[in-house]
């Protein structure tokens, strides 16, 4: 192995080119150059020292990738910047939107509300209407009862007064009272008779010709009756 290493450094002499060493790979002048220009070791520092200095000098005096600014970096905070921005639109158009829609339902839901209250007050009349017109239909037998009670006709008195207590427990109202004040809403006055009394100030049912009724508050029939005063 030596004489084949030796034997190519010969034929390297003889070619004009330097020998390289073995051990390195490096050509013997450029072992010869790092020699020359390496600094040499001052007092109380060894060889390794220098070296380490030496390649901290040649790495400052290299480009300074370090002050280059990181366009990675920058796209990044741009990037977030931006996505915090549309975010940022994106959120308010959402809670206008929620807004919107809370505003449309409780429209909606009052409307509803109020819908049912009409239909629950429209059924109720029109419930009211038909018992109304069962009951104006009635009213003969009522008379007629009252005309036998008033005849003295036996039995009839206890039929008109449960037909009566039925009626009257379902809405019915008994119009024309003898010595009540005159209204005209619910008295129909067919005749007149001056008072007895001076201090009386306001006219008075004097007598009921015939009896008046009203359902749920409607006069279904006025009371015919004498007014005195």
């Amino acid at each position: 192995m030596n004489e084949f290493v030796s034997g190519n450094t010969e034929n390297l002499e003889a070619a004009g080119e330097p020998p390289v060493d073995a051990a390195t790979g490096k050509n013997a002048a450029d072992a010869e150059s790092n020699l020359k220009f390496r600094p040499e070791p001052a007092k109380g520092e060894s060889e390794v020292d220098v070296l380490s200095e030496a390649d901290a000098s040649n790495e400052a005096a290299a480009p300074g990738e370090a002050d280059t600014p990181d366009e990675n970096a920058l796209t990044g905070e741009t990037f977030v910047e931006d996505a915090a921005e549309n975010g940022a639109a994106d959120l308010a158009e959402i809670i206008a939107q929620r807004d919107a829609h809370l505003a449309d339902l409780q429209r909606l839901t009052a409307e509803f509300a109020n819908f049912k209250r009409q239909t629950a007050r429209r059924n109720t009349d029109v419930v009211a209407q038909a018992a109304s017109g069962l009951v104006k239909k009635m009213l003969v037998v009522l008379d007629a009862c009252e005309a036998a009670v008033s005849q003295g006709v036996a039995g009839i008195e206890p039929l008109q007064s449960q037909l009566l207590g039925v009626l009257i427990a379902e809405g019915l109202t008994v119009l024309g009272q003898a010595d009540e004040p005159f209204d005209p809403e619910f008295h129909e006055a067919v005749t007149t008779e001056p008072s007895s009394d001076e201090s009386q100030s306001v006219q008075l049912v004097a007598e009921v010709f015939r009896t008046g009724y009203a359902w749920n508050g409607r006069v279904l029939r006025p009371a015919m009756v004498k007014v005195r005063g």
